[in-house]
């Protein structure tokens, strides 16, 4: 009853040309629910590295199990996106949506219940939020497809602001450990997803243009295009670099600076909510200026920024660079996804799985290294310098392609 009073008129505007109002060209309900289950999904996502000091002191984890312990879930989402991609496309982002949080919940209260008392455990426990950070390819393409070409880079970057959920899992896990428990923290985190949960089952509405099921050979047919390929990589930077850095900064900041857990929050809070903000309007920078132009800076300052993590021996410093970092991936993150629904629309929800994939591949690489790094060399800058080095690599291969996209690719938005 509430997802037909709020769509009243809407589906006919669905898969239209736009009036030149970002507003009246969509489902708004859709978006807001799209945003809701991504924000709260990504809260969960990366739960673990605000708890990991707390986890690694009880479980006596070595740096290298930290580092594998809250790369896990970036991982497995990775994969977890490619069977949410085909789901979207079989049966519905609404539905899948909709498993998928139910997922989630019920492995945090079992989690919460029977206790996580090994790195196995943590392992485990990781894999199951690898559904949360799955939810990406559901989030994107039910909110996308309501949407005009024109408008997709706005869509895209204000469904794909959820994950500014890192924000809340930075400020408010340490402070919750340290009056619960870090277990705990794992049972308080199913109230706000169940509230999510209903609020997603009122709100959400697939579109009525949704292409048809293929069959499961054809759901690969994009992998057979070099600009699948590209843009898989270039979001292995753009949110590899996020969500790594979003994992990974609490174990950075106490290791480095030996700050609190709850400082450590703030300060990694404060790197996340930048990288978080800047998503939506690097989306609408694609759409006016093209999607080339605007992650041809991107790659340029994050790596810039990243060499100088490396570097920094004071925490202003190193803060300083790391927002500048979060503030460019932010922005790629946007700026990408502006450029996929202009080549591949009919695809777009196993390219949104099989790219975002890549992004968990490129986090997993980031996190997992930098706790390598830790280990074998005492220090996280190499990890740092080799992915400012792949930025570098991927404003290459950018510049290899941007000729021929704007060739070929014929959406009537700026590439």
């Amino acid at each position: 009853m509430a997802t037909a009073i709020l769509d009243r008129s809407m589906d006919a505007r669905a898969g239209k040309a736009s009036d030149g109002s970002f507003w009246r060209s969509g489902h708004w309900p859709t978006l807001v629910a799209a945003f809701l289950y991504f924000d709260l999904a990504f809260m969960v996502w990366v739960l673990l590295g605000p708890l990991a000091p707390d986890i690694a002191k009880t479980l006596h984890l070595s740096a290298a199990e930290k580092g594998l312990m809250v790369a896990t879930p970036t991982l497995a989402g990775a994969f977890l996106r490619v069977v949410n991609g085909l789901l979207v496309d079989r049966i519905g982002p609404k539905r899948a949506g909709a498993i998928s949080q139910i997922i989630v919940i019920a492995g945090l209260l079992c989690a919460y219940l029977l206790g996580v008392n090994s790195f196995g455990g943590t392992l485990a426990l990781g894999v199951i939020l690898g559904f949360a950070g799955a939810s990406f390819a559901i989030a994107l393409p039910l909110a996308s497809r309501w949407y005009p070409a024109e408008h997709q880079g706005k869509a895209m970057g204000l469904a794909g602001m959820g994950n500014s959920g890192t924000v809340l899992a930075a400020l408010f896990a340490p402070a919750l450990a340290r009056l619960f428990g870090w277990n705990a923290v794992l049972g308080l985190a199913c109230l706000p997803l169940g509230i999510v949960f209903l609020l997603y089952m009122a709100m959400a509405k697939d579109a009525p243009n949704a292409p048809a099921p293929k069959t499961l050979v054809a759901y690969l047919h994009p992998l057979k295009s070099a600009d699948a390929w590209w843009l898989m990589g270039f979001y292995a930077v753009t949110f590899g670099g996020f969500v790594g850095l979003a994992a990974s900064l609490p174990i950075y900041f106490t290791d480095q600076f030996e700050l609190t857990t709850i400082a450590a929050g703030y300060c990694t809070a404060a790197c996340v909510f930048a990288g978080s903000l800047v998503r939506p309007l690097g989306g609408a920078l694609a759409d006016r200026i093209g999607g080339v132009k605007a992650l041809t800076g991107v790659f340029l300052v994050a790596a810039a920024a990243l060499a100088g993590v490396s570097a920094a021996a004071t925490l202003p410093v190193a803060l300083g660079c790391f927002v500048v970092a979060m503030l460019a991936l932010g922005t790629g993150n946007g700026s990408v996804f502006q450029l996929v629904p202009q080549r591949f629309q009919a695809e777009i929800g196993v390219m949104t799985g099989l790219v975002g994939m890549a992004g968990g591949v490129g986090g997993f690489y980031l996190a997992s290294s930098l706790g390598l790094a830790k280990q074998l060399a005492g220090s996280f800058a190499p990890g740092f310098l080799v992915f400012a080095g792949l930025a570098l690599i991927a404003l290459l291969g950018l510049m290899l392609v941007k000729a021929s996209w704007r060739a070929r690719w014929t959406s009537g938005a700026r590439i």
